[in-house]
C-alpha cells in the first residue's frame, strides 16, 4: 500500500475475503503483478541462481541437500501461488496471511515451518515512503519470501550470498531468514534519517517564514510517523519472540543475532517517537509564531489608533462650524494647533518607545550564552 506525503493516502487498505468465506481464501488485487520467482541454491562451496517461470521448474530445481532461498515477487497468478504453497506444504491460513495484505507483523509456527510477517520500507522522495509487507517462511532447508510488488531492499543479502564471505552460506536457512529480517529492519535507518533532515528544514521554516502551508506539511509528516510506528512497534515483538522462544528451526546461535535485530527495532521505534514529539513541538511553535504575528499586527493597529484618537478629537473640535470660535481669528492659531498635534504624537511615540512597545530590537550583547557566557 502506498503512503503518499502529499496525497495523504491511507496505508491500511486491506483486502478482505467475503464474509463467511472459508479459511484460506485468497483475494488477489486486479492490478497485481505477475509472479517473478528467483531461486538461490547454495552450500558453503557452491552457488546456483536461476529465475523460474513455473512451479515445475521450481520442483525440478529444488535440492534438499542445499540451502534454498525462493523469492516470489508479485501475486497476480493465484494458481501459481497455490502451487508454490502446495510444493512447500504451506498451511492455508499462512498463505492467506501472505497474500491478503497487509497483515500485522507477527511470527507464527505451523508444524515444521515458521511464518514471519514484517514491513519493508522504501524512500520514494523527499520524506515520502512506501511500506510493503514481506512474508518470510522458514523451513528445514529453505527460506521463502513473498512480496506483492517488484523491488526490495534485500540486495545486500543477495550480495553476501554471492560473495561467499561471512557466515550466511555456512549457517543454514535460519541465518538467511535472520539476515533478511535484519536487512529489512536496518532499511528503516536511512528513511528515518531523511525524515529527520526534512524536519530540520521545516524547523528553520517555522522560525523564519511560518506559512499556512507549513502546518499542512507538518501534519503530513506526523501521519507518516504514525504509520511508521504501526509498522515498527509490532516488529519489536516479532524479533523478541524469535530471539526468546526456542524452536528446532532456529539455532541458539542465531537467536543471539535476533536479539541484535530486536535492539535495532527498539532504536527505530525510539527515533520515531522522538520525531513525533519534534513534530508536535514544531506545530506548537508554528501556532505560537502565528499568534505572535497577530499580536504584533494588533499592537501596531492599537498604537496607531491611540496616536490618532486625540488628534482626531482636536481636529473634530475645530472642524465644527460654529460662528463664534475665538481661535479662528487668531493669526497664529493654525501653526499652534499643528505644533500641539505634532508634540502630542511625538510624546506618545516616545512613551511607547520607553515602554518597549515599539522599535524594541533584541540586543545580542544581552543574549544569554553569547561569547560562552552562562
Amino acid at each position: 500500500m502506498w503512503l503518499n506525503a502529499l496525497g495523504g493516502k491511507s496505508l491500511f487498505k486491506k483486502r478482505h475475503p467475503d464474509v463467511g468465506a472459508r479459511p484460506g481464501t485468497l483475494v488477489i488485487s486486479e492490478d497485481a503483478s505477475q509472479p517473478k520467482i528467483h531461486v538461490m541454491h547454495f552450500t558453503p562451496e557452491e552457488l546456483k541462481e536461476e529465475d523460474v517461470t513455473d512451479t515445475e521448474q521450481l520442483r525440478a530445481a529444488y535440492d534438499p541437500n542445499t540451502t534454498t532461498w525462493v523469492d516470489v515477487q508479485g501475486f497476480g497468478d493465484e494458481k501459481m501461488i497455490r502451487r508454490i504453497a502446495e510444493k512447500f506444504a504451506i498451511h492455508p491460513l499462512a498463505i492467506e496471511d501472505i497474500i491478503n495484505v497487509p497483515q500485522r507483523p507477527k511470527a507464527e509456527t505451523y508444524d515444521d515451518q515458521i511464518l514471519i510477517i514484517v514491513r519493508m520500507v522504501n524512500s520514494i522522495g523527499q520524506a515520502e515512503i512506501d511500506i510493503e509487507q514481506v512474508s518470510i517462511v522458514l523451513g528445514k532447508n529453505y527460506v521463502l519470501t513473498f512480496q506483492e510488488r517488484y523491488g526490495d531492499v534485500l540486495d545486500p543479502v543477495r550480495r553476501r550470498i554471492r560473495s561467499g564471505k561471512g557466515r550466511i552460506r555456512t549457517e543454514g536457512p535460519d541465518y538467511v531468514a535472520y539476515a533478511i529480517f535484519d536487512t529489512i529492519v536496518d532499511a528503516y535507518y536511512p528513511v528515518l534519517e531523511e525524515i529527520g533532515n526534512y524536519l530540520e528544514d521545516l524547523e528553520i521554516t517555522v522560525v523564519e517564514n511560518p506559512t499556512p502551508r507549513l502546518l499542512k506539511y507538518l501534519n503530513q509528516v506526523k501521519n507518516r510517523l504514525i504509520n511508521l510506528r504501526r509498522a515498527i512497534w509490532p516488529q519489536r515483538q516479532v524479533a523478541n519472540s524469535l530471539a526468546r522462544d526456542e524452536h528446532p528451526l532456529i539455532d541458539p546461535n542465531v537467536r543471539i543475532y535476533l536479539r541484535d535485530t530486536y535492539d535495532h527495532c527498539v532504536q527505530s521505534a525510539e527515533v520515531v517517537e522522538m520525531y513525533r514529539e519534534m513534530v508536535t513541538g514544531l506545530m506548537n511553535m508554528y501556532l505560537a509564531s502565528v499568534a505572535n504575528r497577530q499580536n504584533e499586527v494588533m499592537k501596531v493597529l492599537t498604537i496607531t489608533a491611540a496616536i490618532f484618537i486625540p488628534l482626531t478629537f482636536m481636529a473634530g473640535i475645530y472642524g465644527m462650524n460654529f460662528e463664534y470660535m475665538p481661535e479662528l481669528h487668531v493669526p497664529w492659531a493654525y501653526p499652534l494647533i499643528w505644533t500641539t498635534m505634532i508634540l502630542m504624537a511625538g510624546g506618545m511615540l516616545f512613551y511607547f518607545y520607553r515602554k518597549g512597545w515599539i522599535w524594541n530590537r533584541d540586543d545580542d550583547e544581552d543574549f544569554p550564552g553569547k561569547d560562552g557566557g552562562p
